[in-house]
């Protein structure tokens, strides 16, 4: 029976807010209904009153009660990832202890200390002190939370149903937030459900990503996927019709459909191709999930694979076997990709149910099926932890450094390799001999001089394949070097290479750091915080040890110390005139109801009238794309595409210096774009293109080059336009002409 719940009133509407509070509160306890045990209906009932009680003057952007948050990331927690009902609590008071005046002795009084741990877990960190110049709270707070990680999955796991809830509830942000919150979630939060073998969360997470970051790009897809519906489905029965025919005369039980790929998985698909959505062959993949015992998992799976392939042909490079060596992350099933009727490639994937739940639901799901004896798997998972764990308890590891790196190992393709004693090590697709040795052991790498691959003398920088049998060999003498950093991929190699360079590093600066006292001694100075950042400033060094190494091998001149002025003890830089390019600067007040005459933005910025900016060479952006404006520390504001190469990266980590930017209508300036053409061989095609630029379009062209083999041509044309609509024309004008197969806007370092 229901019991009552008192919902202290809301200003608004009261009584329809309350009722509705209600509904979703009885739905959360209906999906958690499985798995309550005794006592734990009136802990949760305890956990929504002070969740409630706590948030009941809050609202979100969107207008509604602050509680449905909350409420909405419990039942993504129960439903989508699979947790109990100790992450259902902590899922409802994941907010309190940072938005409230709720501590976290209260909740240890109320719940105990379990559950305060894991919303300590849970709680953002608002100040973080003795950042380095280098880092930002939010890389911190990630580092938190991967720290957290490895001392409770559950934390992360609760983490990813409160960001997927934000993520589909983005529509009533700024689009400052929008273009943050989208770039960190691709940045960490995707690859960090793809790890944890969330595939479910980690496509939607992408997708919706998408849908704010590149809104065209998002619908013109969406779009392409509704038109080709009903195609989709004919040709998704006519494949299947054989199968299920033959899968049911040999009294299996399945369940077979097929399903559309991931909107992001089908951009980044055009994008890497360099093909339209036309042309991307695998738009859906066929599922086929067996309803077997255990111990017949692995038979059936494959029993399945040869009836496909009776009457499909396989492409053999195609094949992926996760069922005998599953993925770091757990995830088993077989793969393969068979040509279909009317000759399209199709992907089939065949699991079991219980593979099937461990791919949507990951990690949770492993807890489920663990029994006694830890697997393969969830060995697999904990040896990763303790990596992880090894890692981020290194104190001298750099938090954004550590991201980049630990965002490679999260997304890489695995291989599999073997001790000289045949016991199997994961490691990531690109991995070198090095790598190997470092992930055996830190001071096995640091010692590391070569290794034998397959019993075959190979360098440190040898690439591993899927297979090879690797013997490190080591000497007394060896010491990590700089060089090292160019070829060693996983995120636990680089990091302690990276520590064992600042360690050698530390040594030497400790003889800069007693020259500079005794300067700063002769000056009247002492070594205070404000005075080494006062020189790490005018230096322009990132922390206190580049500052230090340098004077200790001279590469930065302590002559300049005699420019500085001394007040009591402290030191103050000598003041520089700075000459800014007036034809870059733009005024708001000038462009409020007018085009501005000096430059080609509005720039909506509130810390001046006047702003410095220049355009982003990654990206080259032009009137008309989707822009942000970046403040740099040297070179003011910097203008970049929301797709450039590294927008992610920006956003994710520096979302505090990102400023609105909007094109203003200006036709008399022009941006040198470009684009790439590819098409058929013929007796002026030249001719017909530069007719096109130069005589119809009136462009100005700058450079025109074209390669030619085998019949086919394929050229990069490099023109000023005025904005992304007149490259559009241009785009489509030279795709309407006879021979002319494809043509697109080049990308940045493809010129």
């Amino acid at each position: 029976m229901e019991t009552t719940v008192i919902i202290p009133p809301y200003n608004k509407n009261e009584e329809e807010e309350k009722k509705m509070i209600l509904r979703e509160y009885r739905a959360l306890l209906r999906a958690l209904k499985q798995r309550i045990k005794k006592g734990d209906k009136a802990l949760i009932r305890r956990a929504f009153e002070i969740a409630v009680d706590a948030h009941k003057d809050m609202r979100r952007k969107s207008g509604e009660p602050y509680i449905l948050h909350p409420l909405a990331v419990a039942r993504i927690v129960i439903e989508e990832i699979g947790l109990g009902v100790t992450s259902t609590i902590c899922a409802l008071l994941h907010d309190v202890v940072e938005d409230t005046e709720i501590t976290l002795e209260d909740i240890e009084r109320e719940f105990g200390s379990r559950y305060a741990k894991l919303i300590d877990g849970l709680t953002k960190i608002s100040n973080v002190v003795d950042l380095k110049a280098d880092t930002t709270i939010q890389a911190e707070n990630f580092r938190k939370i991967l720290l957290t990680l490895a001392d409770d999955p559950r934390v992360i796991l609760i983490k990813l149903g409160d960001r997927l809830h934000n993520m589909r509830t983005l529509g009533s942000m700024s689009r400052e937030k929008q273009l943050k919150i989208s770039s960190e979630t691709t940045y960490i939060y995707a690859p960090l459900a793809h790890r944890l073998g969330l595939y479910e969360i980690k496509s939607e997470l992408e997708d919706l990503a998408l849908k704010y970051t590149q809104p065209d790009v998002y619908e013109e897809i969406a779009h392409g996927l509704n038109e080709t519906k009903r195609e989709r489905s004919r040709y998704i029965n006519e494949f299947i019709k054989p199968i299920k025919e033959e899968l049911q005369r040999n009294e299996l039980e399945f369940d077979i459909y097929g399903r559309p790929k991931a909107i992001h998985s089908i951009w980044n698909k055009m994008r890497t191709k360099h093909v339209t959505f036309e042309e991307v062959y695998d738009l859906f993949a066929i599922r086929i999930i067996l309803d077997t015992i255990p111990d017949r998992e692995k038979e059936d799976c494959w029993k399945v694979y040869s009836i496909i392939t009776n009457f499909y042909r396989p492409s053999p490079e195609r094949l992926r076997d996760w069922i005998s060596v599953p993925k770091g992350n757990g995830y088993e099933a077989l793969h393969t990709t068979v040509m279909g009727p009317g000759g399209r490639w199709v992907e089939v994937q065949i699991r079991s149910k219980r593979m099937n739940e461990i791919a949507e639901k990951g990690l949770a799901a492993h807890w489920k099926y663990k029994e006694g004896n830890a697997s393969p798997i969830e060995s697999k998972l904990d040896s990763w932890l303790h990596h992880l764990r090894d890692i981020l308890n290194n104190p001298d590891t750099d938090t954004l450094d550590f991201l980049q790196d630990f965002k490679l190992d999260l997304f890489t393709e695995e291989i599999y390799v073997y001790t000289p004693s045949g016991e199997m090590r994961v490691l990531p697709k690109g991995a070198t001999a090095l790598d190997f040795a470092f992930d055996i052991h830190s001071e096995l790498g640091a010692k590391c001089i070569g290794a034998k691959v397959n019993y075959r003398l190979v360098p440190l920088s040898h690439e591993l394949k899927s297979g090879d049998q690797v013997e490190v060999i080591t000497s007394s003498k060896q010491k990590p070097s700089e060089d090292w950093l160019a070829f060693v991929v996983t995120a636990k190699a680089k990091s302690r290479v990276k520590y064992y360079l600042k360690e050698e590093k530390r040594e030497i600066a400790e003889d800069g750091k007693e020259i500079l006292q005794r300067k700063l001694a002769h000056m009247g100075a002492n070594m205070s915080q404000q005075n080494i950042s006062e020189l790490c400033l005018h230096y322009k060094k990132q922390s206190p040890l580049d500052l230090y190494y340098a004077v200790a091998v001279g590469s930065i001149e302590l002559k300049d110390l005699k420019e500085f002025a001394v007040h009591g003890d402290k030191i103050q830089q000598p003041h520089k005139e700075v000459k800014l390019d007036t034809k870059h600067l733009i005024s708001e007040e000038n462009t409020k109801n007018k085009p501005a005459k000096g430059g080609e933005l509005i720039i909506f910025g509130e810390s001046s009238d006047k702003i410095l900016y220049k355009l982003a060479q990654c990206c080259q952006p032009i009137p008309g794309d989707n822009v942000f404006g970046f403040i740099t520390s040297g070179e003011g504001l910097k203008i970049h595409r929301t797709d450039c190469p590294n927008a992610q990266q920006l956003l994710a980590n520096y979302g505090h210096r990102v400023v609105k930017t909007k094109w203003a209508k200006n036709k008399e300036i022009s941006f040198l774009s470009g684009v790439r053409i590819i098409g058929h061989d013929d007796v002026g095609v030249i001719q017909k293109i530069t007719n096109i630029i130069s005589g119809e379009l009136k462009m100005n062209m700058r450079s025109l080059s074209i390669d030619s083999k085998d019949a086919v041509f394929e050229g990069t044309i490099m023109v000023y336009v005025h904005d992304r609509e007149e490259l559009d024309l241009l785009c489509h004008r030279l795709g309407a002409l006879d021979g002319v197969d494809k043509v697109e806007r080049l990308e940045v370092g493809e010129e």
